[in-house]
């Protein structure tokens, strides 16, 4: 009996080890993975598509902030209402069955309508009942349960994926590869941050949204038309929400409760950058991303959302104002 318990491991290891000795008789390589190099440039490059999605959602809430200093936390909402609006286009039976080019253009405007409502229905009057920020924050809470839910119940539990790009092959990028789809993805996201840097800087209205952003009151003693701004800051902060659901949910996959997920990342993002700065925001986003997916070099998975607010913690000991925030004194 104390052979054959023995034996049993011996032939394991015989049937393990005798094709790996064949192939090295033969001359034949034995199949290794990837280096840590290959897996070092893969995860940046995932990086930094994650970072710039990351930033176009997170730009509105900035400037959201800088104008009106309300932290909104329904923001996350817009990101799903975006996506899943687009999928209805695309992909539902209920739905008129559009390209997903298409759907995600009507997504954005239905978020640019959405987040112009809003400040309409809710913000401006409480703005003129002159309600605190507090206040105005747990409204923000509620605002995000009722959308959630309400999505929840239109849309559903089941994850589902857009009907076109879905299934891809990869182009290779020296020893890492990236998909056309996910390419395409990130160099539209670039694209898109480098047209609001220049409408921040370049455009009438996008003086005036820093004009208030910098100082409120002394824009209004101007003759800049405050609440006309910031109308134009929430329509400009859900058009790019929903245009970040899409994005996400065109790389990942859509479901009820992704844009709430994402929301954690999306402050981690504005506070790293700087509050109330969109260039903060877009640059917060973009480390936030790629430590996020470095992470996952050394540690597991699902820790790597936990690594991006690590790395926050560590700047902001060093400077609590943000990245490219500026220091205020208090008091």
């Amino acid at each position: 009996m104390r052979y054959q318990r023995m034996l049993v491991p011996a032939l394991a290891l015989v049937f393990v080890m005798v094709p790996a000795i064949s192939a090295r008789a033969q001359g034949e390589a034995v199949p290794r993975g990837p280096t840590f190099g290959a897996r070092a440039l893969q995860a940046l490059i995932d990086g930094v598509q994650f970072g710039v999605i990351i930033a176009i959602t997170s730009v509105g809430l900035s400037l959201i902030f800088g104008t009106i200093h309300l932290i909104n936390f329904a923001h996350g909402e817009f990101v799903t209402i975006g996506a899943t609006f687009a999928f209805f286009l695309n992909v539902s039976a209920a739905g008129p069955g559009w390209h997903l080019i298409p759907a995600a253009l009507a997504a954005v405007v239905f978020g640019a309508l959405l987040g112009g409502a809003v400040d309409r229905g809710i913000w401006r009057p409480l703005r003129a009942r002159g309600t605190g920020l507090i206040n105005m924050f747990i409204v923000t809470i509620g605002l995000s349960l009722v959308l959630r839910h309400v999505v929840l119940v239109l849309y559903g539990t089941r994850p589902a994926s857009y009907a076109q790009y879905d299934i891809q092959s990869t182009i290779g990028l020296g020893p890492a590869g990236i998909t056309p789809r996910d390419l395409t993805v990130t160099l539209l996201a670039v694209l898109v941050l480098l047209g609001i840097a220049a409408l921040l800087q370049k455009t009438r209205i996008g003086t005036a949204v820093r004009a208030v952003s910098a100082n409120r009151d002394l824009a209004e003693a101007s003759g800049i038309d405050v609440q006309r701004v910031v109308l134009f800051v929430w329509m400009l902060a859900g058009g790019l929400a929903a245009l970040g659901g899409v994005f996400f949910g065109l790389v990942e996959i859509v479901t009820w409760d992704m844009g709430f997920k994402l929301l954690l990342l999306m402050f981690a993002g504005v506070i790293l950058g700087g509050l109330g700065s969109a260039y903060g925001a877009m640059v917060g986003s973009l480390v936030v991303g790629i430590v996020a997916q470095m992470s996952t070099l050394w540690f597991p998975v699902d820790l790597q959302y936990a690594w991006a607010l690590l790395v926050l913690i560590l700047v902001l000991l060093v400077r609590p104002q943000g990245i490219l925030g500026r220091a205020e004194r208090v008091g």
